[in-house]
């Protein structure tokens, strides 16, 4: 059979045949997709004459076919089914993939004619045709085009070791965390959980042989929605004292020797393309600019955030001795107490209100129905259309007028070959240049349930699924003319906003109330709770601050070591760190640390975690926009239009304002988090 990455899929939308995908068709589809990219870059270096966007640019978008379809598939089943070849192959490929990058983006012929391009606009350009020019120019003297030979040598040395670093970062954090999975032998230290996720729990221990116990897998951040629910105090502690200690327990998963290595070679790098540090190198192509900008805005918003986090605790502390408990608040408590404070004051058990969240439902009449009243599309379930993995699922998208927008994948539940956290990425994205579809995809973590029982989701998870979701609108929507700014193809620091508005449709008025209905009588959820979740909205906003700022100001402090600046304690470092910005809290770990920080050390966040409350800026304003023109779909195709369909072909900041009208205030954000 001949490889099936070597052509187009033949199916609808081009979605790959995962059925005829083999183990032994991916070494010589990367062999083969490098060496023909290559080839494709000469014939455009070798050129005489002077440069054109129709001899340079063009073909350099139009280049590695063969490359970009064994990469997409490839790289989503190594973060979502993973085998041990998959992660033996991805060993290999990562540095050579970094390698190939550097091939392309260090070529000096390539560089001459984009420069030339670049000095010399063509009037006749469309705007996206200029901005792509602008982008390929800035990529690549980001890149460390135009240093010399010694330079560039070392540079790709460095580029190469990091490849191999992030991925044994990546590999064994998943290998840690399915290792600290906590194993329950009787029943009756769940007290405190529902009967489904009991079940759940029974479930993946007998998907690991161990039947009659039960198996409570870690998510990617620190600790777990269960603590809320749990009453056995033991076995909260273990449960988080075993996420805190992920990649940091001098076992063969140990993260703590590939952190500094990956550190001072980051910095490194930086010196070599003339920045001071990392993170210097990371904001020049993103909206903030500069790490100034971002320690700015993060400095100013850490004092009032840690301010109500102790306020919290003190709360939570009265309750506690209120009940006659005895101890001193711990991390593990937080959840579990913060969910009897919310209770006593607001009347909202977030337990209770599971049986109201059923997967399907949320999916179908929530997130689809939503995305239906807002912006026309509509869904349909594709049978006949098969994913990697038998959870997958497979939706077509049409839009109001029946056209076709492109398929939609989820893949919804948790397994010990998935990655932890949720995200979205693409398998084949729009542009006009190619003629190529849309083809997207959601992964999330919730937990299986056993076969004939449904999945309730946690008020948590429903908002993870609108806000995944809102990454996959985003790709679908985009409509360009070429394959680098297709889909979110935009700055890491404005990539999470349209994920960020996209949860607001959760419980907007005649949305949740469509979707939001109890599993078994289809019950509504009653109106006076959801006044009350609404109410809700800066209850516990300290923890969730200091948390995330403390992450985000930790990602900073490791990215900000000048060259040769030397770390010998990887906890020492990072406790100095928070301390520094006055986040050190024992009731509040920091959202990541850095022996699983996922994002920043192997999933292309380095320097950029403050990404997720600099675009909520944004988000947060145009909710504002929302309140004041309503749900219709007069409002959706503006936003659709004036800022979800451009994808990345313009400055995302003037799409913004195209929208809006203005720029963004950061006033609706200091409400929302209760920092005013």
């Amino acid at each position: 059979m001949r490889n099936p990455f070597f052509e187009p899929s033949p199916l609808p939308y081009q979605l790959p045949p995962f059925a005829d995908i083999r183990d032994e068709h991916y070494r010589p589809a990367f062999e083969a997709g490098f060496a023909q990219q290559l080839e494709e870059i000469a014939a455009i270096t070798t050129q005489e004459g002077t440069p054109t966007f129709d001899d340079t640019i063009a073909p350099l978008e139009a280049s590695g076919a063969i490359l970009e379809r064994v990469g997409h598939v490839f790289f989503a089943l190594s973060s979502a089914d993973t085998t041990p070849f998959l992660d033996e192959l991805e060993a290999e490929i990562a540095p050579r993939w970094a390698a190939h990058s550097d091939a392309i983006e260090l070529d000096p012929a390539l560089y001459a004619r984009i420069s030339h391009l670049h000095e010399h606009p063509d009037p006749a350009w469309t705007p996206e045709q200029a901005w792509v020019v602008e982008q390929w120019h800035l990529r690549m003297t980001l890149a460390g085009a135009g240093l010399d030979e010694a330079s560039t040598t070392r540079l790709k040395e460095l580029n190469q070791r990091l490849a191999t670093l992030t991925t044994t970062f990546d590999q064994q954090l998943q290998a840690d965390t399915n290792d600290l999975a906590v194993v329950v032998d009787a029943a009756e230290e769940l007290d405190g959980l529902s009967a489904g996720d009991i079940a759940s729990a029974a479930q993946a221990a007998a998907d690991r042989g161990l039947e009659g116990k039960h198996l409570i897998t870690l998510p990617l951040f620190s600790g777990h929605p269960w603590l809320a629910q749990l009453t056995n105090r033991a076995l909260r502690q273990r449960i988080m004292e075993a996420s805190l200690a992920r990649g940091t327990r001098g076992n063969a998963h140990d993260n703590r020797a590939v952190i500094l290595e990956i550190v001072a070679l980051r910095a490194e790098r930086a010196a070599l393309l003339g920045f001071p540090t990392h993170a210097h190198v990371v904001t020049a192509e993103a909206t903030a600019k500069t790490p100034e900008a971002v320690d700015a805005m993060l400095s100013r918003l850490a004092p009032a955030a840690a301010r109500n986090a102790a306020a919290e605790a003190a709360d939570l502390q009265a309750l506690v001795d209120e009940a006659g408990e005895g101890y001193e608040l711990a991390s593990w408590d937080w959840a579990f107490w913060t969910e009897r404070l919310r209770t006593a004051r607001y009347d909202v058990d977030t337990q209770a209100l599971k049986p109201y969240f059923p997967a399907e439902r949320v999916l179908q009449d929530g997130v689809f129905a939503a995305a239906t009243q807002i912006y026309g599309v509509t869904f349909t379930e594709r049978d006949d259309l098969h994913g990697y993995h038998p959870d997958v699922r497979v939706f077509e998208v049409h839009d109001a007028d029946g056209s076709e927008v492109g398929l939609y994948l989820l893949d919804l539940h948790t397994r010990d070959s998935k990655r932890g956290g949720a995200w979205m990425n693409p398998l084949i994205s729009q542009n006009r240049l190619l003629g190529h579809p849309t083809v997207v995809m959601n992964n999330l973590n919730v937990p299986k349930p056993p076969a004939g029982s449904p999945t309730l989701l946690t008020f948590d998870e429903t908002n993870t699924l609108f806000h995944e979701f809102g990454h996959a609108l985003h790709g679908l929507f985009a409509i360009v003319g070429y394959p680098s700014v297709a889909g979110t193809n935009v700055p890491r620091d404005f990539v999470e906003f349209p994920s960020q508005v996209n949860e607001m449709w959760m419980l907007w008025p005649g949305i949740v109330e469509r979707y939001a209905r109890h599993v078994e009588t289809g019950e509504p959820i009653p109106a006076d709770v959801l006044e009350r979740i609404r109410a809700t909205e800066t209850f516990d906003q300290g923890h969730a601050t200091s948390e995330y700022l403390a992450a985000a100001l930790l990602d900073q402090a490791w990215h900000s070591l000048a060259p040769g600046e030397q770390v010998q304690d990887v906890a020492a470092f990072e406790r100095a760190a928070l301390e520094r910005v006055g986040l050190l809290l024992d009731t509040v770990p920091t959202r990541y640390s850095s022996g699983y920080f996922q994002h920043v050390f192997s999933g292309g966040y380095s320097a950029a975690y403050y990404s997720y409350i600099w675009s909520e800026v944004l988000d947060a304003d145009t909710v504002q926009w929302f309140e004041e023109h309503g749900a219709t779909r007069e409002s959706g195709q503006r936003f659709r239009d004036r800022l979800l369909g451009v994808g990345g072909s313009k400055d995302p900041l003037e799409a913004y304002r195209d929208f809006r009208g203005r720029d963004a205030e950061l006033a609706p954000l200091l409400r929302r988090r209760g920092l005013e």
